[in-house]
């Protein structure tokens, strides 16, 4: 399933559930985490910033669109990045990509 934004807008915000290969949720207490994006084919990030925990113990993560990140049309690729407590790395979804669609304003 993806996400499908207008370009130019800043909401909604993108809002997830981290679970990992066996569908467990991801327990995010003290951990941080950060939101990655870029174009399909791009060989350069378009975001990396960092992403709001909204209920740690249920792994449920939100990213806060700004204004740069959807401001050109077209697919990309995203995936959240889990810094631990104990400085391990994990990446979500851990077996694929979300895809962000962001289709054309009207002007």
């Amino acid at each position: 399933m993806a996400f499908t934004i207008k370009q130019n807008d800043t909401a909604p915000s993108l809002k997830a559930t981290l679970k990992d290969g066996s569908g467990t949720v991801i327990d995010l207490t003290n951990a941080t985490v950060r939101f990655h994006m870029k174009a399909v084919g791009a060989t350069t990030t378009k975001t990396d910033r960092a992403s709001s925990v909204i209920d740690a113990t249920n792994g449920v993560v939100q990213y806060n669109w700004q204004p740069a990140d959807t401001d050109t049309v077209g697919t990309y690729t995203a995936e959240f990045e889990v810094t631990y407590s104990d400085g391990t790395i994990e990446t979500f979804p851990n077996d694929s990509y979300l895809t962000v669609i962001i289709r054309a304003e009207i002007s």
